[in-house]
């Protein structure tokens, strides 16, 4: 006797469903784990000149032997450490010699900045300061003097001179968490 194909196919076919669905509904272990959202947010460098946009001293009628201290505090405001500088942007001078002095102090941190003749800073070039961190303010002195044997020939005389403060980030880092 002969069996029909088709009557074989379709127990056989039954019997891989069954097999399937008794493998596939076995019990199977599974774990997950997550993470909350991850950031990344820029610091901020930024400072604050308590006279900015105004002069640091401004006197007439000096006269030998006269000192006069002008005060300014920079605060860095920013969220970033950062280095500090000072440029002396421009200056003038007429007095003769080294009758005029000026010296610049950071009375902060009980440091010169500068010691010598007005205007004796190097226009254009930036004066190194510092590291300064966030939050922190510097207080910078600024004296001139005029010296006590300053001759008549001296009278009528001026000089000038500009400031920029500047700050830049510290170098990158690299962070492993």
């Amino acid at each position: 006797m002969r069996i029909a194909p088709a009557k074989v196919l379709v127990p056989l076919a039954v019997l891989l469903a069954a097999g399937t669905l008794a493998v596939g509904s076995g019990a199977t272990f599974s774990s997950e784990t997550g993470n909350t959202i991850s950031t990344v947010t820029s610091g901020t460098l930024l400072h604050t000149n308590s006279k900015n946009g105004a002069a640091i001293f401004n006197l007439g009628d000096f006269k030998p032997g006269d000192t006069l201290n002008g005060s300014v505090t920079i605060t860095n405001t920013g969220s970033l450490p950062a280095t500090f500088s000072l440029t002396e942007l421009a200056s003038t001078n007429a007095f003769t010699g080294e009758y005029l002095k000026l010296a610049i102090k950071n009375t902060t941190t009980n440091t010169t900045v500068y010691s010598g003749t007005f205007g004796g800073l190097t226009d254009g070039q930036q004066n190194p300061l510092g590291l300064v961190a966030a939050g922190a303010a510097n207080t910078y002195t600024f004296t001139v003097t005029l010296a006590q044997d300053t001759p008549n020939s001296e009278q009528g005389k001026s000089a000038t001179a500009s400031y920029q403060w500047s700050s830049v980030q510290q170098a990158a880092t690299t962070t492993n968490q």
